[in-house]
């Protein structure tokens, strides 16, 4: 049995111990929180209705959470998978760990094979953009757009370490199947991505995906652009989309199982096997340059390091060249920096349960669905970090997404109609009074010049 299969069922059997103690205690605190919120029902669904709620939480079902507006009543009319996760089919389903681990760790089912394209970036560093292919045939009208000639791109940015998971995988897969044309964006030094400078990208730092996101319009110059991220690669997509505004060539954007309090996240740990987990996988990931990153980072330190705050602070911020503080690292790095430029759509799809993410009441910033008309959050109850499986080869999350980008051009098609038939009748409106007025003024009488011009003239002697 090879050393992953081996590595993998111990991981198993670990989680299946603790998961059994969580759910039982889960149980008994659904039942308590269910007596404690009964009284105060009535007055939640009036908040929700004022902020343009799906009040669904009674029946396990998601809920869209934003402020109110005509796209948010469009999307919970057209988006019927919104309200269709139903994870009672699959009996680990509703357990977030194994949602987690299934998603993450377990071997991988490749479907779908990728092209790859090197990019060289202004400052000579390197990044990949992975396409995914397979042989198929082009239906006679693509479902995501209607247009033959113009499929939309689809921008897949994976976590923060370059992990390419189940879910996306998946995502890949179900893209191609409506006609999407899907593809990945990897960092420098990630994912057999060859590191050609000692400069890695920092977290929030979106100038490489700029440069990537500018050769794809080139590319495809009459073809609709959407983004989807995964975990932490979701601080980057938002940074983007602070950063850009309106300028970010972007439709809508999909951020699954976001982190937007990274700072918080970094010091505030995770779990112990998830923090090493993580923790060894970027170090096997940066070990291949540990003599090129010599040069500009304690590579010792580094590889020593045991929490991932440690990590990332001797990876970015001890440098040997421009050391700089924690804090201020992270006022250049935080994905909310420039969240009230953010011009399109964002749905976020999120989980109840997230074991990585941490609890909901500090790491999920709820202010910012309540009043920013951009940003849409759709809560579950059950789905893990990344997974919101119900089927071992289904994920809700990527048909939820799929849709999500079908109904939103949609919904600006049908407002940009609506806003030509307007014009046009007050156009013709106004035609219309100019021409009532131009009738009604009846020519004068008489056209002498005593009648037109009221002076007469004078002689002097």
């Amino acid at each position: 049995m090879p050393l992953w299969g081996i590595t993998a069922c111990g991981l198993l059997l670990i989680f299946l111990y603790f998961v059994q103690k969580l759910y039982s205690r889960s149980k008994f605190f659904t039942h308590v929180v269910a007596q404690e919120t009964k009284p105060n029902q009535g007055r939640q669904e009036e908040e929700d209705k004022d902020f343009g709620y799906s009040c669904q939480r009674d029946k396990g079902l998601p809920s869209l959470i934003c402020k109110q507006s005509a796209l948010a009543k469009y999307l919970l009319q057209s988006c019927k998978t919104f309200s269709a996760f139903d994870c009672s089919n699959w009996i680990w389903s509703k357990w977030a760990h194994l949602q987690t681990i299934y998603n993450v760790v377990l071997p991988r089912e490749k479907e779908t094979e990728f092209s790859r394209e090197y990019l060289q970036l202004a400052d000579g560093g390197i990044i990949a953009l992975d396409w995914a292919v397979r042989p198929w045939t082009p239906p006679k009208t693509r479902r995501a757009t209607g247009i033959l000639n113009f499929p939309p791109v689809l921008l897949i940015i994976p976590n923060s370490f370059g992990k390419m998971t189940r879910n996306l995988l998946h995502l890949c897969k179900l893209a191609l199947d409506q006609g999407y044309y899907p593809v990945v964006f990897n960092r420098r030094g990630q994912n057999n991505c060859p590191l050609s400078s000692v400069k890695l990208q920092q977290f929030g730092d979106p100038s490489d995906l700029k440069e990537a996101v500018a050769y794809i319009c080139f590319r495809h110059p009459n073809s609709m652009l959407f983004a989807v991220s995964e975990g932490l690669g979701s601080g980057l997509l938002l940074s983007y989309l602070g950063e850009c505004g309106s300028s970010s060539y972007l439709t809508c954007a999909v951020c699954i199982s976001p982190v937007f309090r990274c700072q918080e996240w970094f010091e505030s740990g995770l779990n112990w096997l998830y923090k090493w987990i993580l923790l060894l996988y970027q170090k096997f990931c940066l070990c291949r340059y540990t003599t090129a990153l010599g040069e500009s980072i304690k590579t010792e330190k580094l590889f020593q390091s045991g929490c991932l705050w440690e990590f990332e602070e001797l990876l970015f911020c001890q440098t040997k060249e421009n050391p700089i503080s924690w804090d201020v690292y992270w006022e250049r790095n935080d994905p909310l920096r420039d969240v009230d430029e953010v011009a399109i759509p964002v749905l976020c799809i999120c989980s109840q349960e997230d074991p990585i993410r941490g609890p909901i009441g500090t790491m999920l910033p709820m202010p910012l669905f309540e009043t920013n008309p951009y940003f849409f959050l759709l809560l579950t109850r059950h789905g893990g970090h990344c997974g919101f499986f119900t089927a071992p080869s289904t994920a809700w999350s990527n048909e939820a997404a799929l849709e999500y980008f079908k109904a939103v051009p949609e919904f600006f098609k049908a407002e940009e109609k609506l806003k030509s038939i307007s014009r046009r009748r007050s156009s013709i409106m106004l035609y219309k009074q100019r021409k009532g007025m131009a009738l009604k003024q009846e020519p004068p009488s008489s056209y002498s010049f005593h009648n037109l011009f009221n002076w007469q003239r004078s002689y002097t002697r």
